[in-house]
């Protein structure tokens, strides 16, 4: 049976990579693990950021076509056409 992890190697400041350790130590985990939660909180931060900017764009098209939006009652009006 083959690994379920990969083994990865980058570089870091030393500046991060203490504040790294420090962090892996006061939450009682690998760093590892700290590195996988961090991710899992950026692609989190992503999808919002993206999410916000969807928002933002569907915001201006529906003021160039006159529709208001004010409330998610809006959008399922809009989109089932009620």
């Amino acid at each position: 049976m083959g690994r379920t992890t990969r083994v990865m190697g980058f570089s870091l400041p030393p500046k991060v990579a203490r504040a790294i350790e420090q962090t892996a130590r006061a939450e009682q985990k690998t760093k590892s693990e700290l590195l996988r939660d961090m991710w899992e909180a950026y692609q989190i931060v992503r999808e919002e950021r993206e999410f916000a900017g969807l928002q933002r764009v569907a915001g201006r098209l529906a003021r160039a076509t006159g529709l208001e939006i004010q409330s998610e009652e809006d959008v399922d009006r809009i989109l089932h056409h009620r």
